[in-house]
């Protein structure tokens, strides 16, 4: 069974149009929507969800009025100001540390696992979808990336597929890390500009550390011919492959905006035939 995440160092550099327009192309694999803080594959792909759950992570302080003595301790102790001075703690303030719990000399203080989301098994038109959505202002969106690609892996086994297409959270941050461990190859999307050149290159050095095979891609390449020619010399002296160079084409937006993939919407556009040959190029590393 192989793994291919596609991230892109930056958020709007196209990464999930092109996941959506693979899922089509691939005709069976499963689909995984790593993206959990800010999830947005359901938009083109219109979901039906089978089977929702939900995730718990970290511990928020509850103090109980009944045992409170209002001795002021756990206020004094919380270093986030989370505690009011009627003793009620702020759910978006409280980091979840324990400290308060630990030092009440009552033991006041309750300290229950939190739901902070939830993880969904669906169906689309483009296969089976595993996708989720985590609350907001939670964290743990690390744990919760690597629930769905557990869970994306366990129904690839169930289903018969052999591969799985993961759209990856933007950033270097822990939701990065959990999404391409493991993984059979990352495909990073990039675009030029100078953030999208330097985020690109602090995303390909992550995953050089977990040793995970790179392809890069190019969108809206011809936006900007010279900074396009700066990210194709970075990756020849990288050794990494440009597997696609993807020109600027507003039929992406208007393929978002029918809730269509681009190839579904004009297949003959340029920018549906550049994503048709990067898909091409990863059919062949996964012959390899």
């Amino acid at each position: 069974m192989k793994e291919i995440v596609i991230i892109s160092g930056k958020g709007g550099t196209g990464k999930t149009s092109l996941v959506a327009a693979f899922a089509g192309l691939a005709k069976r694999a499963v689909l995984c929507d790593a993206d959990v803080d800010a999830s947005d594959l359901h938009l083109i792909l219109a979901p039906e969800i089978i089977k929702s759950t939900d995730f718990q992570g970290g511990r928020k302080a509850v103090i109980m009025n009944d045992l409170c003595t209002g001795c002021g301790t756990c206020r004094d102790m919380c270093r986030f100001s989370a505690i009011s001075e009627s003793y009620e703690v702020d759910p978006l303030q409280c980091e979840g540390c324990g400290v308060c719990v630990h030092f009440c000399p009552v033991k006041a203080i309750e300290f229950p696992i939190m739901t902070c989301g939830q993880w969904y098994e669906s169906r689309t038109r483009m296969g089976p979808m595993i996708h989720a959505r985590l609350g907001i202002a939670e964290e743990n969106s690390g744990r919760l990336v690597s629930l769905v690609r557990k869970e994306a892996k366990e129904l690839a086994g169930k289903t018969g597929r052999d591969l799985i297409i993961t759209d990856g959270p933007p950033g270097v941050g822990c939701p990065v890390i959990a999404s391409i461990g493991g993984a059979s190859a990352v495909l990073v999307v990039t675009e030029p500009t100078v953030a999208g050149i330097h985020d690109m290159q602090r995303v390909v050095s992550l995953a050089g550390h977990f040793r995970v095979p790179v392809m890069v891609a190019i969108n809206k390449h011809d936006l900007n011919l010279g900074q396009s020619a700066e990210i194709e010399d970075f990756c020849k002296e990288s050794g990494l492959p440009v597997v696609g160079r993807i020109p600027f084409d507003p039929v992406f937006t208007m393929a978002m905006i029918h809730e269509k993939t681009v190839i579904e919407y004009d297949p003959d556009s340029p920018g549906a035939l550049a994503t048709r040959e990067v898909w091409e190029a990863l059919e062949g590393f996964q012959g390899n």
